[in-house]
């Protein structure tokens, strides 16, 4: 599950793009928090901590606890501004988050046991329909990744969301279908052969009608 880190921050007193370029300056990053039906709250970060962030995987995923002024208050990161042409955050955005919350927040998903595939041993390819799995579940339970055990799948097999174990409070949050996560696909050599064979196959019988149609115009002359 999602460890909890924290960040330590300072209350912005003034808003506009004057004050957020002097903070930034300033080696801070201007962030919010909102939700809970809460006013918002606007602080700031130190950007050599949230970019040490940004580089660890799951970052949407994971909480914080934000200090502020003696305070902490628990806070998932919903969106990050950055600069067009440099990728430097310039806004974070956080969603207060309060006891007994869910929120639906999307989880990568990682394969498992390939060498256990024969369709992947056979040279099937394994064709990744979803990277990441949309799920609604407790804000503190949010999975670190969604594991799919590619154990005994041949080619043309398909896993469903159906048929991957889920940890408990968490559901997708597509509920209507039971959608496909990934395929072992025939791989490209095969379908070339067979598309070779079939062309080959055609060829052929279009030579005997045409041999056929030679002989009967030589039994017509005859």
């Amino acid at each position: 599950m999602t460890k909890i880190a924290s960040f330590a921050a300072e209350a912005r007193q003034q808003a506009g793009k004057g004050p957020a370029r002097a903070l930034r300056r300033d080696g801070r990053v201007p962030a919010v928090i909102y939700g809970e039906e809460k006013k918002p709250e606007a602080i700031s970060l130190d950007a050599r901590d949230l970019n040490r962030e940004l580089h660890q995987p799951g970052f949407f995923r994971r909480l914080y606890d934000v200090a502020i002024d003696g305070s902490k208050q628990r806070v998932l990161p919903r969106e990050v501004q950055r600069h067009p042409v440099t990728s430097v955050p310039l806004h974070v955005d956080f969603l207060r988050i309060g006891a007994g919350v869910r929120i639906a927040v999307a989880v990568a998903v990682t394969f498992e046991n390939e060498e256990l595939s024969p369709g992947l041993k056979r040279g099937g390819v394994l064709n990744v329909v979803r990277y990441e799995i949309e799920l609604s579940c407790p804000a503190d339970a949010i999975p670190d990744t969604i594991r799919l055990d590619l154990t005994g799948l041949e080619i043309g097999d398909g896993v469903h969301i159906s048929q991957v174990p889920l940890p408990p409070g968490v559901t997708p949050t597509i509920t209507d279908r039971d959608f496909t996560i990934a395929t072992i696909a025939a791989p490209t050599v095969v379908r070339e052969e067979a598309a070779a064979a079939a062309e080959a196959e055609e060829e052929a019988e279009v030579e005997v009608e045409a041999e056929v149609e030679v002989e009967g115009e030589a039994e017509e002359t005859k």
